[in-house]
């Protein structure tokens, strides 16, 4: 796979290693029957011509029978056309048809034609410079490999390069559509789901304003949108909803904005509407009814626990809602949890759901309402616990002040005094008696 920069030390001369290239071509064609004329003869007066760019065009075109090549002999030939193709100043001629060459079944190894041929790919993709804009084209072509060898695992590591690549190779926007639409089908014929479902997104995300109504951009738009609907972990639909070519859909495809305006904001009431409306629509379009309701009835209830604030859902209100029987409030609340859409637990003793956080699907006008209406409940509180604390102070305050008072009238009241006489005077020391001399 694309690493770091790769080097070919091959020695001879281009004409010497041409003739070579040439001859062992031959031989190959003659192991497969094929009785055409001879290469190395028809390059040779070319070669003595000093025609490079005409001898290589005539074994680049003849290097299809290359992947007939035994398997131990495969890299080493390939390597070597490839050396002869970096000599000529015109590599985007000749690369393209390697990259077709080895994007074609490997006849010679069906069981490990794949490897070899990302092997290959992955040295010319090394060996041209970063900024050369032909590694564009290989890497498409290793692409193609992959996908039909189900490899997904080994391009992997490399999908973290794709916006330096993209960015070096100063690839357009239809040509950026092109390798993001060729990752997310790799991706999806590999169960990556949220790989795909993101480079799907890319995709989408490189069609302007200008092209948003085109059949390619509405196309696109609604397979973005059934991913999203049917993918079990996909919740969020602002990453929709904010492209241009989704917004078209408004128009073009009136039906479908509908639907992802509901998930994206509304409730379970309002999609049940929404197929009493469209009766029969949603198995025509081929979604899957079950999927869409699960999704649904999760959303419903992560904007009940976002909008409520009591920060406590009785079982009674999330049955209502979810139009389910309450013995299955448990279940749904669990799997909300699961889906990470809120956070709290379960109290079978007072059958509410305790919310510890939760997360508003978008954030409008309504949302910003509610959050007023929780700021004012919090200030009210905050105020009647200030009020509180105050009291107790001021209480504190003067229960010190009354124990001061009561301790200085002790100590000033009735002229008492210490260690005196009934009269108030000091009796004299007591003599003692030390005996006679």
């Amino acid at each position: 796979m694309p690493g770091s920069m790769n080097t070919l030390l091959i020695e001879g001369s281009f004409e010497e290693l041409s003739d070579e290239l040439a001859h062992y071509i031959d031989e190959i064609r003659k192991r497969q029957g094929d009785d055409s004329a001879s290469l190395q003869a028809d390059i040779t007066p070319i070669l003595e011509q000093g025609q490079k760019d005409e001898a290589l065009k005539k074994l680049v075109t003849g290097s299809a029978i290359l992947n007939a090549a035994p398997e131990k002999e495969f890299t080493a030939a390939y390597n070597l056309l490839v050396h002869l193709i970096r000599q000529s100043p015109n590599l985007d001629k000749f690369l393209p048809k390697i990259c077709q060459n080895l994007s074609a079944p490997i006849t010679s190894s069906p069981s490990n034609g794949s490897g070899l041929a990302l092997s290959i790919l992955s040295t010319i993709f090394n060996i041209l410079p970063s900024d050369n804009d032909t590694r564009y084209h290989v890497f498409m072509a290793i692409l193609r490999v992959v996908r039909s060898s189900s490899s997904f695992d080994a391009l992997k590591s490399q999908l973290k390069n794709i916006d330096l690549w993209v960015e070096q190779w100063e690839t357009d926007e239809e040509d950026q559509r092109k390798l993001y639409l060729s990752i997310a089908e790799v991706a999806e014929e590999a169960s990556e789901d949220e790989q795909a479902y993101s480079y799907l997104l890319r995709a989408l995300r490189t069609i302007s304003a200008e092209e948003a109504s085109s059949d390619e951009a509405r196309v696109l738009s609604i397979r973005a949108l059934k991913v999203a609907l049917l993918h079990p972990s996909h919740f969020d639909f602002q990453d929709l909803t904010a492209l241009d070519a989704i917004q078209a859909l408004r128009k073009s495809n009136a039906v479908y904005f509908e639907l992802l305006e509901i998930f994206n904001a509304e409730l379970l009431d309002d999609y049940n509407d929404f197929t009493d409306e469209h009766d029969g629509w949603i198995e025509d379009e081929g979604l899957d009814t079950s999927a869409l309701y699960r999704k649904m009835r999760l959303l419903t209830l992560a904007s009940l626990a976002a909008s409520t604030q009591s920060r406590s859902l009785p079982y009674q209100q999330i049955s209502r809602a979810l139009q389910i029987p309450s013995e299955d409030v448990e279940m749904w609340v669990i799997d909300v949890i699961r889906a990470r859409l809120v956070e709290g637990k379960l109290s079978q003793l007072n059958q509410t759901f305790l919310i510890h956080r939760s997360t508003y699907r978008v954030f409008g006008e309504k949302q910003w309402t509610e959050v007023q209406g929780r700021l004012d409940t919090w200030r009210s509180s905050l105020e009647g616990v200030l009020a509180v604390v105050r009291q107790e102070r001021e209480k504190v305050i003067r229960e010190k002040e009354r124990e001061l008072k009561e301790l200085e009238s002790r100590m000033n009241g009735g002229g008492s005094g210490v260690g005196m006489g009934a009269a108030g005077a000091r009796r004299p020391p007591r003599e003692i008696d030390m005996g006679a001399d």
